[in-house]
């Protein structure tokens, strides 16, 4: 079951979402786009009409997505189970953003994941040993309202008998994952507690794998090449790769690299294109 469902985030650069669309593109593979809402509806629109020439590509209801909020996870939730529904024969559920980018081709990505039917690859740390600078976003009620995350001023009780993991919102996850994070009655508690947190799409997915009855192989790491640049007093955020950085993209052994901004340096990824040698794309 090397065949991937991927889902893809966007809400902006519908040009550069089409790039990313082209270079991961495989015709045994499933494709669900979900276009933020408060996007507007030309960038749906355009988004659908593209996607209207692949039988294996569809929408996912649109909703609004803030980040930071639940929405966000909401929409992979979403994803997921409608991808579940879509098919039956995909092994693997991989997210991505629009400003994401492949750096090995198809071919290369279904023969590592065939070779390792089963592995969920996700970035997780307990997050009260090596990020105990994050717990306030689970110890305080945080709910989405209008266009803006509110703390709520009412400190909540974390989970009973539940260790808090933190890591990266991308992941490589097993569909036997997928089906359980979806339907197993387990997990209702912690969508629950999670929709009024912080930040859950870096906590959510980690603290059900890790703290549940499911029985997988959890790898701790999501695959991604990623650098975290310091933008304001704590927060980090991921550095916006140029072709300055082609030499440390094409050495990694990442499978996919964030992130990408065609307003900054488009040539980056067509250098990155290039690389792929996909005879689908040359």
């Amino acid at each position: 079951m090397g065949m991937i469902a991927y889902l893809i985030l966007v809400h902006r650069y519908p040009r550069q979402f089409k790039r990313l669309f082209r270079a991961i593109f495989h015709p045994a593979n499933y494709y669900l786009v979900h276009v933020d809402k408060r996007s507007g509806v030309g960038l749906q629109t355009e988004i659908q009409d593209y996607l209207s020439s692949f039988a294996n590509a569809s929408l996912l209801k649109s909703q609004s997505i803030f980040w930071g909020g639940y929405s966000m996870v909401d929409a992979e939730l979403r994803g997921i189970e409608e991808l579940l529904k879509i098919s039956s024969e995909w092994g693997f559920f991989i997210n991505l953003s629009a400003q994401d980018f492949p750096l090995k081709s198809q071919t290369h990505i279904q023969d590592f994941l065939s070779l390792n039917v089963g592995n969920d690859y996700i970035s997780v740390a307990n997050q009260r040993k090596v990020r105990p600078d994050t717990l306030f976003r689970i110890e305080n009620s945080f709910t989405e309202f209008g266009d803006r995350i509110l703390r709520i001023p009412i400190k909540q009780p974390y989970l009973r008998g539940v260790t808090p993991y933190i890591g990266n919102q991308w992941m490589i996850l097993s569909r036997k994952f997928c089906e359980f994070v979806c339907y197993g009655p387990e997990t209702e508690r912690f969508k629950r507690f999670y929709r009024y947190t912080l930040i859950p799409d870096e906590g959510f997915f980690q603290t059900v794998i890790m703290n549940t009855n499911y029985e997988g192989t959890i790898v701790n790491d999501d695959k991604r090449t990623i650098l975290w640049v310091p933008a304001g007093t704590i927060k980090l955020r991921p550095k916006v790769f140029t072709s300055k950085d082609t030499e440390f993209l094409l050495a990694s052994q990442g499978l996919f690299a964030r992130k990408f901004d065609e307003t900054v340096d488009a040539g980056i990824l067509s250098i990155l294109e290039s690389n792929l040698l996909s005879p689908m794309w040359c």
